[in-house]
């Protein structure tokens, strides 16, 4: 496996690790009914909740850069870099979103597009 795609595996299951800081602590969490639950949050609970809707929004474009790059031959590493940069400026993200810093997220938001951006120029 390639760094590229293990980056693949960490960004499929980063948006549940938003999930679960917005239902720490399970405060009168219902599990029945958890979306109107986690609709009802306010404060970081609300943010991690929008934070895991925008990871999970990014999903299909960083799969499909990588697994163009990749097949089309570009150099591992360049791939390899990339796919690294783009996990850490979307993990920056979630703290930037639920810390609500948001000018700071939409820095590190940008940092990511580029990174994705650029595999598809690796081509």
């Amino acid at each position: 496996m390639t760094i590229a795609y293990f980056c693949v595996l960490i960004m499929g299951i980063l948006p549940y690790v938003a999930t679960g800081i917005a239902k720490k602590g399970w405060d009168g969490y219902d599990n029945g009914l958890p979306r109107q639950w986690l609709a009802k949050q306010t404060g970081f609970r609300a943010r991690a909740n929008a934070s895991q809707a925008n990871l999970f929004e990014s999903l299909p474009l960083f799969f499909a850069a990588v697994i163009i790059a990749s097949i089309s031959n570009a150099p591992q590493a360049h791939i390899d870099i990339l796919a690294v940069g783009f996990v850490l400026a979307r993990i920056a993200y979630l703290i930037c979103y639920v810390a609500n810093w948001s000018t700071t997220r939409s820095i590190v938001w940008l940092i990511g597009i580029i990174c994705v951006v650029s595999l598809f120029f690796q081509i």
